[in-house]
């Protein structure tokens, strides 16, 4: 009996070794597969990258002009567009400017400038000025809300995957930030995170294209930790959850 008990105790190593074994089963598959063929240079010379990228920062990022103004690349355009950003954060935390407010004051102003420079143009001119057209161009706002459809209809489908239960991983980690997200939302309204996200897309990315080089490698160490981690409590916790299983049961 004592035998047994003590077979039933786990060892506070197994644990470990278990981690081990699992985060170098890829290493070991891959000097089994070496032995079979030859590696080539290229996977040997193979550097991590955050997030497991293959293409440089900027075609992550989309690739084009906006790409290129969170990236930096134009210091005029990325400055005007960070100080626009500010200013109406300003505006509507701080001067505590209302939006509805904010319209009509513009639309006072703009009207009363008009009003003064149409009188005085027919006054001076004898003729009344002509007042440009302004209207919205059709093309891009059907581009534009194209564009979110296809957006939101892809994370609809990422939700309703991660909803599906087949990734439990996944399924903690959206959970995880999605609590995170709330706890952060009960710190600030939604305009102040919103400029605060907008000024992390503007430091960021240009900041990890700059020290990229230094910056993966201590990226690549968090992650073999996490992963380590997450094995750990796969062990102790997520692998001793009951799945019950659909297949082979017939509902009657």
């Amino acid at each position: 009996m004592s035998e047994e008990a003590e077979s039933t105790v786990t060892d506070p190593g197994s644990v470990t070794e278990k981690v081990a074994e699992k985060l170098n089963g890829h290493d070991s598959s891959s000097s089994v597969a070496g032995s079979e063929k030859p590696v080539t240079s290229s996977v040997k010379d193979k550097v991590f990258r955050l997030f497991g990228r293959e293409r440089p920062v900027h075609s992550v990022l989309g690739g084009g002009k906006p790409a290129d103004v969170l990236l930096w690349k134009n210091k005029k355009i990325s400055a005007s567009v960070l100080g626009t950003a500010t200013a109406i954060w300003v505006f509507f935390e701080l001067l505590e400017y209302h939006l509805l407010t904010l319209v009509c004051h513009i639309l006072i102003l703009l009207l009363a400038v008009l009003f003064l420079w149409s009188n005085a143009h027919t006054f001076i001119n004898k003729t009344a000025p002509r007042i440009p057209e302004v209207h919205l161009p059709e093309e891009p706002l059907v581009q534009f809300a194209a564009a979110l459809r296809i957006e939101i209809n892809r994370g609809f489908a990422v939700l309703r995957n991660i909803a599906s239960g087949r990734d439990l991983k996944k399924f903690l980690i959206v959970i995880a930030g999605l609590w995170i997200l709330s706890i952060v939302g009960n710190w600030c309204n939604f305009l102040t995170l919103f400029y605060i996200a907008f000024v992390t897309l503007h430091i960021v990315p240009v900041l990890y294209d700059k020290y990229e080089d230094k910056i993966d490698p201590f990226a690549e160490k968090a992650t073999i930790e996490i992963k380590k981690q997450y094995y750990v409590f796969d062990d102790k916790v997520l692998s001793k959850i009951p799945r019950g299983t659909l297949k082979g049961k017939k509902f009657e």
